[in-house]
């Protein structure tokens, strides 16, 4: 097997990768993801105990223990960029011997849940509920740089949707894992979610400038494939659908809805609705 050069896997000097400064004993088999690298400590602030801490960059990481469990909860920062970074170096922290930089013969598995602020853009999704991402669409551009296998079914729907609102590039679909939705979302609104490059004219946002699709809301709002509605923006869920299908990892998403487009609404107290949807994953650990 082909040793991995220093210049593609880049280690710290004590050996931790390079951008998280994580050794493999730094992380848990359960990780929760967090955009917001302030949200670290509103959700390691629940564990029974906090055995390592580490702040890098945007990257900013607490393991400890619940209920005996061992957990991680790790922030990403905004954005698809950043959770390549995030997921790969998370993931050659477990499948990659960092000694002799060769993929591992047996690899592992992660179970990794998002916890997330997202806007609705259906109606009926009240602030204050929690969307599962059933399937993201990915806007973004990672998937350009990844073969990430889509069935055909998500190949299809894509392709309609492109067609649909006049896409000048192919988005992406993939679904999340099912074992984890059973698990951590089984009373949540199922969605299928955009993910935007951007938050405010990749999300039909306009304050003082032009956008090029001024109708994108309602675009995605009316658009459907049999039962495929869109329900939610955020901007990292197909970065992390994609790579964990391609890297055998186990990942939902879960949004707070903080947000509804159609309505033009704002939550009053959006710390309140994402600390509900912490204690209910934690709950379920």
């Amino acid at each position: 097997m082909a040793r991995i050069p220093e210049s593609e896997l880049i280690l710290n000097p004590d050996g931790s990768v390079y951008h998280l400064s994580l050794k493999p004993e730094h992380i848990a088999d359960t990780i929760i993801a967090v955009g917001d690298p302030g949200r670290v400590h509103q959700v390691s602030q629940y564990f029974d105990s906090i055995e390592f801490e580490m702040n890098k960059r945007e990257f900013i990481t607490h393991t400890g223990y619940l209920n005996k469990k061992r957990v991680t909860v790790i922030s990403s920062g905004i954005g698809t960029d950043n959770v390549e970074i995030l997921l790969t170096e998370l993931d050659a922290l477990v499948n990659i011997d960092l000694t002799k930089r060769e993929p591992k013969k047996k690899l592992k598995s992660l179970n990794i849940i998002r916890i997330g602020t997202s806007g609705a853009m259906q109606e009926d999704i009240k602030l204050g509920s929690y969307v599962v991402s059933e399937n993201a669409i990915g806007f973004d551009t990672l998937g350009f740089f990844y073969p990430y296998p889509q069935s055909a079914r998500e190949a299809m729907i894509a392709g309609k949707l492109k067609e649909a609102i006049s896409l000048e590039f192919m988005p992406y679909i993939i679904s999340g894992s099912e074992k984890l939705m059973e698990k951590y979302a089984f009373d949540m609104v199922k969605g299928n979610t955009v993910t935007a490059p951007g938050f405010y004219a990749p999300q039909g946002r306009a304050l003082r400038l032009p956008i090029k699709h001024p109708n994108l809301v309602d675009q995605l709002m009316y658009f459907h494939e049999d039962n495929f509605w869109i329900t939610n923006f955020e901007m990292e869920t197909a970065g992390y659908y994609g790579l964990s299908r391609m890297m055998g990892h186990n990942m939902i998403s879960l949004n707070a809805i903080v947000v509804n487009r159609a309505k033009g609404t704002f939550s009053k107290n959006p710390l309140k609705v994402v600390d509900g949807l912490i204690k209910k994953v934690l709950s379920r650990i």
